[in-house]
């Protein structure tokens, strides 16, 4: 077995660390790196070979090779009662404020976020599994700013739905023999490792999101990866339960094979947004015009690709005896009424669509939204759980609807190109100072919303899209709009963060190639 180090000089102390990192935890992650770390590395490599043929091709289509798993009669294995009612979920990153106030919500769901929504410096990495820890145990309590926090007792509290870290980031502050830890199977290792069976007591179980996959054989190493640690544990076969973000253009091409290689521990699918389009860029980011996005803003869920992307989903699903969640819902609630008013008007719009389409439920990011996504999905749903029962077999996407970007309505404007660098740099301020979920403008912006703002400015770059001011975005206009963004936030955001910020900003966005991933670059600026 690998030895393992944890490496203080990079992570330091955290406060119960001790009885997180125990040698018999540390010992059941190295297990998992000896098993599966190599394979992760290998499937990291296969994600470029493939994004190679789409670059040669100009597209994606739906494997023939697999063509019999989607012809075949099979469904994903039943849910166990803890999460066959999922009409609420609430995400937020596992910090001991949101992790008490997440489980008194009055959603359905948690998404305990060590992904998106969490900047993984090591304190934040160790404290959430501390958190999370207390809290299945009920024994989570909080003092801050003169307010006491605990859970409630006249509450059901949220069944919480741990997301780990996607297969291409690392953990730095871990290492197995010659190499760094995975930070997917840190995150999975340690919540599994120490929770699993308390939960089992409990009447709940572990549960997954499994963001940022690109293939089924991504699927396959998840699967493999609970068999491996079910066994270690002596916990019955089946018993973890995953539900998969298709936030990747690639695995929107493979949900059924996906789900196929999940079957026994499938519980659904996910439509992600920011990261979906932010995909679509990245994969054909050199396949001209025709792929070229509007004003994030405008790019809404019923654009014609989007809207063959959900279908699909939906369908893919309940055909399979999984379920289909929707999308978040980031408004956060204003003191101005007014602001209010049109902002809940348009999320009661979207919850009612994905629940008329046969969602069987969807996210919001601040507890405040709860009721709001509740009553629409009540309104479908009544007194039954789910609408597994809606297949939606009218329903037939091709991959040249899945790969209609030209048809979104909308352009690019200055106004857009500001907002993407606006948002960019202020999210990416807060990311670097440890915050993974930043407030603003109202919204719960999280990891991908610096991933669409830096990747739609590239785009333009690029392509010399034209504003509809008639002006031509260049490298020079976008380091003018950075200039004018920095010197308005410089009485807003700490001089410290904020330089870092836009010159990190500046670095992904005007690069003559694309960089492939934001936090990689950034994950040498955490201190």
């Amino acid at each position: 077995m690998s030895e393992v180090q944890v490496l203080g000089d990079l992570g330091g102390a955290v406060e119960h660390g001790d009885e997180i990192l125990t040698p018999e935890a540390l010992a059941f992650l190295a297990g998992l790196h000896d098993a599966f770390a190599d394979r992760r590395d290998e499937l990291l490599l296969a994600r470029g070979r493939r994004r190679e043929q789409a670059r040669a091709t100009g597209r994606l289509d739906f494997l023939p090779e697999t063509q019999e798993i989607r012809d075949g009669d099979w469904r994903v294995a039943e849910a166990p009662p803890a999460l066959r009612d999922r009409r609420v979920e609430i995400t937020g990153p596992t910090d001991r404020k949101m992790t008490i106030n997440a489980l008194n919500s009055g959603a359905k769901v948690w998404l305990a976020d060590f992904e998106d929504a969490n900047t993984p410096h090591w304190a934040n990495v160790v404290s959430g599994q501390v958190n999370l820890r207390d809290a299945i145990r009920g024994e989570i309590t909080l003092e801050s700013g003169g307010k006491s926090y605990a859970l409630k007792d006249d509450v059901e509290h949220a069944t919480i739905v741990v997301r780990p870290r996607g297969w291409h980031l690392d953990e730095r502050n871990l290492a197995f023999g010659a190499r760094s830890g995975v930070g997917a199977l840190v995150d999975f290792g340690l919540y599994f490792f120490h929770n699993a069976a308390e939960l089992l007591q409990r009447g709940k179980g572990p549960y997954f999101y499994l963001p940022k996959m690109e293939s089924h054989l991504e699927a396959r190493l998840w699967n493999d990866v609970f068999t491996h640690a079910e066994q270690e544990l002596g916990i019955s076969h089946g018993t973890i339960r995953a539900t998969v973000l298709i936030e990747t253009i690639p695995a929107a091409f493979e949900m059924e094979e996906i789900l196929y290689e999940l079957r026994e521990h499938a519980s659904g699918l996910n439509a992600g947004r920011w990261d979906y389009l932010f995909s679509v860029i990245k994969y054909f980011r050199d396949a001209g015009e025709k792929f070229v996005l509007p004003d994030r803003n405008s790019v809404t869920m019923t654009a014609p690709f989007m809207r063959a992307y959900t279908e699909l989903l939906v369908r893919t699903c309940h055909q399979r005896g999984a379920f289909a969640i929707g999308g978040m819902a980031a408004f956060i609630p204003s003191k101005d009424p007014a602001v209010n008013e049109g902002a809940f008007k348009k999320v009661h719009e979207d919850k009612a669509r994905e629940a008329g389409d046969g969602f069987d439920g969807s996210w919001v990011a601040h507890p405040g939204m709860v009721s709001l996504c509740r009553e629409e999905f009540d309104r479908v749903l009544g007194a039954k759980p789910n609408q597994l029962d809606r297949t939606r077999d009218e329903v037939s996407v091709t991959a040249d609807e899945l790969l209609d970007v030209a048809s979104t309505p909308g352009g690019a404007t200055a106004g857009g190109l500001r907002a993407a660098v606006e948002v960019g740099i202020r999210y990416i301020a807060s990311w670097l100072g440890g915050n993974g979920a930043a407030a603003i403008h109202n919204l719960m912006e999280d990891a991908a919303t610096a991933e669409i703002s830096r990747s739609q400015v590239w785009q333009w770059v690029q392509n010399g899209t034209v504003l509809d001011t008639g002006d031509r975005v260049t490298a020079e206009l976008v380091r003018g709009v950075l200039a004018d963004v920095r010197g308005e936030l410089a009485a807003e955001v700490d001089p410290e963060l904020l330089t870092p910020a836009v010159e990190l900003f500046e670095q992904v966005a005007l690069a003559e190639e694309f960089p492939d991933f934001l936090t990689l670059p950034a994950y040498e600026r955490i201190k």
